[in-house]
């Protein structure tokens, strides 16, 4: 008897507006709650700022710019997902503010769709596909393409600044 064994993963999803995003857990370290942000001067407009994490300096990226998104003043349901991401060889620790986490979900591969070609606002090597779960898409994200190698370099300049001081 031949049994097929399907890939499943873990996604924690989350909201920014009204969609509703998914991120595999592998990716993420923890969940903060909004701490105090400290504005880092001359940074690009989508960094918050940055956080202490332990005695560690975290930039703190609010998606809600990252994505095309108005900004909007952070509720009791807004956080800080730290994640931990892998680029061009580099490794870094960022913060994403998001509007509220929904819950974990396991997705597998093949229930993933493809996403659409048209009709999104967010970059295409941004979504990674599509997941339909009872009447609503999760938009599955390609979380080590959330920043460019500039911009890596920009959040590593400004968490120097800030350790110089």
């Amino acid at each position: 008897m031949e049994t097929s064994v399907l890939s499943s993963q873990s996604y924690l999803t989350f909201k920014l507006d009204q969609e509703i995003f998914g991120s595999s857990v592998t990716h993420v370290l923890e969940i903060l709650e909004v701490p105090k942000i400290t504005k880092v001067p001359r940074s690009p407009d989508y960094l918050r700022g940055v956080i202490n994490l332990r005695g560690s300096v975290l930039p703190v990226i609010d998606t809600r710019i990252k994505f095309g998104l108005p900004p909007i003043e952070d509720t009791v349901n807004t956080c800080i997902v730290v994640l931990n991401l892998k680029m061009d060889g580099q490794e870094i620790t960022v913060g994403a503010l998001v509007d509220a986490i929904q819950e974990v979900i396991e997705i597998e591969e093949n229930q993933i769709m493809p996403p659409p070609s048209i009709g999104t606002s967010y970059a295409d090597e941004l979504l990674r596909g599509m997941f339909k779960l009872n009447d609503e898409f999760i938009l599955i994200l390609n979380m080590d393409q959330l920043l460019s190698i500039s911009e890596i370099h920009q959040l590593k300049d400004s968490q120097n600044l800030i350790n110089s001081n």
